[in-house]
């Protein structure tokens, strides 16, 4: 691999606040966006990834405002992903300060919604978020995963593979891969539905759902994962980016060392 493993923090936010559960229930809080999103930039991760996780299903755009404060606080490049419905939603996020837009829900009604924002911004500005679960009792798909929508809450019967590969075809850039069923159980990425994915796409992935401790980041990356996406081990101090680097650069693989910016910064909640 010559590329640098990206390691990416998430920022599941729900009304302002950045929260966290399991397989996207019983949701606690876990702090200011703002605020984890500087201290994840001084701690040296590469991106973020900032999810407004009910902006679907209650209908709504995402909240700009918060997007907009958040990034003004960090220098890294900035996901955004909830509630983007059309060409004009994302326009919207990237004046707002996205430099990435994340669809989901509204592609899966109309898969012509990838092409145009593809056409119009380019395949680097657009990342497909894939919520995928081994298909349930009485569903079946080719691959056995199942593509799900509204944070998980509802299924479609759409094959995940099949999906993705078309989505790439389209114009998506790069693939999110979210497990549901590992989704905050912090009992490791789902490395075979990974390795399935990696071997139907050639856009970059970004593997996330279930991160537990370091040692679940490098089979990740080795099952194809591009990248490894984390929320509850960061937000609640488990982990920090440098111990997840450090266990990527012990496995082999290349990580981006963080700029120096001086200082420090305190993590949220923690005296100063």
């Amino acid at each position: 691999m010559s590329l640098s493993v990206r390691v990416i923090p998430c920022l599941d936010v729900d009304r302002g606040r950045v929260v966290k559960g399991v397989n996207f229930a019983d949701l606690r809080d876990a702090g200011d966006p703002v605020a984890l999103a500087r201290l994840y930039d001084a701690e040296g991760a590469d991106e973020l990834v900032f999810l407004d996780i009910t902006a679907s299903a209650q209908d709504r755009s995402t909240t700009y405002d918060v997007v907009e404060r958040t990034a003004g606080e960090v220098f890294i490049p900035l996901t955004v992903g909830g509630g983007v419905r059309s060409v004009g939603d994302v326009d919207r996020l990237l004046r707002a300060g996205a430099d990435k837009v994340g669809v989901n829900t509204a592609a899966l009604q109309r898969p012509e919604l990838i092409a145009e924002i593809a056409d119009r911004f380019g395949a680097q500005v657009l990342v497909l978020s894939v919520d995928a679960r081994r298909t349930p009792t009485g569903v079946s798909t080719p691959s056995g995963f199942e593509v799900t929508t509204h944070g998980g809450r509802r299924g479609t019967g759409i094959d995940a593979l099949a999906w993705a590969e078309r989505a790439a075809r389209l114009g998506a850039g790069e693939i999110l891969l979210n497990s549901m069923d590992a989704d905050g159980t912090g009992q490791g990425y789902d490395l075979a539905m990974i390795a399935a994915l990696r071997g139907v796409v050639a856009v970059p992935v970004v593997a996330s759902g279930g991160a537990g401790t370091a040692a679940d980041f490098p089979p990740a990356v080795a099952a194809g994962a591009d990248a490894v996406l984390a929320a509850s081990v960061f937000h609640f101090g488990t982990l920090r980016i440098g111990q997840v680097k450090a266990a990527l650069t012990a496995a082999g693989y290349p990580v981006r060392t963080p700029c120096s910016r001086g200082g420090s910064v305190t993590p949220p909640g923690e005296p100063g």
